[in-house]
């Protein structure tokens, strides 16, 4: 699968006067696309694209409208921290009144019917209005952007995932669907699935890949390696790298930069900047204790 990109989207960030400060492109993220810009007053017609449409108003009030010139026109006052949401497949004519910094997600659309069961396929709200939850996701996003570490990649999935499964769990055009039954992984799979995240700690890990070993969607695996574990995937992943690095480090002299790129962090600042968040302590001090 190629990388999810400005041609999965509806064309808004197209526009001559949008200038994205940062976005996704280049991180090979296959079904999300993220990019964070200031916007200014306009008024346009989009084609329906295959993504689901996530706008964050990082300031505000300002009044945006949607539907315009037609029968279903809707007018509202956005406030910082509110959400438009366009739904996939669906055009889009809308006006914004002022302008406004932004922060855009794209979701592709088998990612919320993957996130769905894959039964009954789902449709999405046209939607004004606020989510906490999505809005710390998408700025959660934005920060692994910002931040972009290759590491960071099993975690910018598991929150692709997250605002999938939120999507379809609170704004779905119809009834919401009931939650899966609450199980975790296999004997079997938990193995299978940690060989791969310890063969492979020096190297970005898909969260689809994982969740392909285990033979499940991501949002499936994502929820049944939590009840197995008790953390998501990426903090599992960052605590096998955090342990793999103090073992060779109290056991062996090879510098700690190398260590650091052998167990999949950036640089030595890198895992420095870890483990003195995970264990209060540096690793030339873990050096120095074993």
């Amino acid at each position: 699968m190629g990388e999810f990109g400005l041609a999965d989207t509806n064309g808004i960030l197209a526009l001559p006067w949008v200038r994205p400060e940062r976005t996704s492109e280049g991180l090979g993220w296959e079904r999300l696309y993220l990019s964070k810009q200031r916007e200014r007053p306009y008024r346009a017609q989009f084609g329906a694209a295959r993504s689901h449409q996530l706008i964050l108003h990082l300031g505000g009030p300002v009044t945006v409208r949607r539907g315009v010139g037609t029968p279903r026109e809707r007018s509202r006052r956005m406030p910082a921290g509110g959400l438009f949401l366009q739904p996939s497949h669906t055009e889009l004519s809308v006006e914004l009144g002022g302008e406004l910094d932004t922060v855009h997600v794209y979701v592709a659309d088998d990612a919320v019917q993957e996130a769905a069961g894959g039964g009954t396929p789902v449709r999405l709200a046209e939607e004004f209005g606020s989510d906490p939850l999505l809005e710390q996701l998408v700025l959660s996003l934005d920060g692994v952007v910002r931040d972009w570490e290759p590491s960071a990649r099993t975690y910018a999935d598991q929150l692709g995932a997250l605002v999938a499964a939120q999507l379809v769990r609170h704004h779905q055009a119809g009834p919401a669907r009931g939650p899966e039954p609450f199980r975790g992984l296999s004997d079997h799979q938990f193995a299978r699935v940690r060989d791969r995240m310890t063969d492979r700690l020096a190297e970005p890990v898909p969260l689809a890949d994982l969740a392909a070993l285990a033979g499940l969607s991501v949002s499936q695996f994502s929820r049944q390696f939590k009840a197995r574990t008790g953390l998501p995937p990426h903090r599992f992943l960052l605590r096998l790298r955090v342990e793999q690095a103090g073992l060779l480090l109290r056991t062996g002299t090879d510098p700690i930069a190398e260590i650091a790129l052998r167990c999949g962090f950036s640089h030595q600042e890198h895992l420095t900047r870890v483990l003195r968040a995970q264990l209060g302590t540096t690793p030339a001090a873990l050096r120095r204790a074993g």
